[in-house]
């Protein structure tokens, strides 16, 4: 997934603040919280940037919302919907592509992420293009090289299926077409529900049955919080920032946060991503370019280039940028990393195509 183009966040930005701010709700009957998937705050977890109240949980929403993330019909081709490149089973990412795959199997530019916490994150994409989780699915839709479509053929076929017509009134109310509210905001009932926040480490965080680490568990958490913790901060793994971490000397073909920002003191910055599931994620990268883990370390350990915007926390004065990690360090960081595999997320059946 890619940034939107700005056309259309100036144009629908205005009115999704208006529907916030007037505290617009469907009108099906609000069911309890914990029944939708996703709208209970994990006990270890901080407050939501995009709390249940924004965007009230039904299950007639999250089953309308669920049905439109695998639809087929938003792309062009009628054959590429949102869960072709967000596969549950790898913590919704594109297992095995280095880039995504669109319409007419058009390659994309950057490796697809996972979509995980979702309500947590305060922007979206490896250039932070979209900053609600409302608008994030027009980057896809709209991208001439993912699912090659415009806001208004979607919801033209949309409006002449009678089931799509017979649901949204369900949760929305009225007689009216489908609208571009009512799409993004349904749609956005299942993209929050995606919460991963049951791996051992969850159970660990919060002395839960099944939470017990083995030694290198153990030993490998306090390496992550020494060595990695300054950007894969906290319960969620990722301080929400952009970073360059060295991958190049320059950055002409993706120039990173720049690309949304203009500013030469982003070209080469990227959006720090989770580390939860992130041994089922790979390849890694904004481009995809490791493969494994290993790959990942050895990175981090002796890979890293200097360019003009490269983290300062990554520099070693008189060394080549990088984090050092001895033997048993890697060992000790691999064994914990894979402490945050969410097999319930992973395998939940309400979350998965119908």
């Amino acid at each position: 997934m890619s940034h939107p183009f700005k056309s259309v966040l100036l144009w629908l930005l205005p009115a999704l603040l208006v529907v916030e701010l007037v505290g617009c709700k469907p009108d099906a009957d609000v069911v309890a919280m914990e029944e939708v998937p996703g709208t209970k705050v994990p006990g270890n977890f901080p407050a939501p940037q995009y709390g249940a109240e924004k965007n009230p949980p039904t299950r007639a929403a999250f089953e309308l919302g669920r049905s439109l993330f695998y639809e087929p019909r938003l792309s062009r081709t009628g054959e590429v919907s949102c869960g072709s490149c967000h596969q549950q089973f790898v913590a919704f990412a594109n297992a095995g592509h280095q880039l995504s795959h669109g319409v007419e199997d058009r390659l994309g530019t950057r490796n697809a992420p996972a979509l995980q916490n979702l309500r947590w994150q305060q922007n979206f994409f490896w250039d932070g293009g979209a900053k609600n989780i409302e608008l994030m699915p027009l980057a896809p839709i709209t991208n001439p090289v993912e699912m090659d479509e415009t806001l208004d053929n979607v919801l033209r076929k949309l409006n002449v299926d009678t089931g799509y017509q017979r649901r949204f009134a369900q949760v929305f109310g009225g007689s009216g077409p489908i609208d571009s509210y009512q799409f993004l905001r349904a749609l956005a009932q299942f993209t929050a529900a995606l919460t991963s926040s049951n791996s051992r480490y969850d159970h660990y965080s919060r002395q839960e049955a099944g939470g017990t680490f083995t030694a290198a568990e153990v030993r490998g958490l306090r390496v992550m919080r020494q060595k990695c913790g300054s950007c894969h901060a906290g319960e969620l793994f990722t301080d929400e920032s952009f970073r360059n971490n060295g991958l190049d000397r320059s950055f002409a073909l993706d120039s990173g946060r720049a690309h949304i920002t203009d500013s030469r003191l982003d070209v080469g910055r990227f959006k720090v991503p989770s580390l939860r599931n992130v041994a089922l994620t790979a390849p890694y990268m904004h481009d995809g370019r490791f493969n494994t883990l290993s790959e990942v370390l050895d990175h981090y350990d002796h890979g890293m280039v200097e360019s003009l915007t490269l983290d300062p926390q990554l520099r070693r004065p008189g060394q080549q940028p990088g984090i050092s990690l001895s033997a048993q360090e890697r060992q000790d960081l691999l064994a914990f990393l894979h402490t945050l595999t969410d097999e319930q997320f992973l395998r939940n059946p309400q979350l998965a195509e119908r």
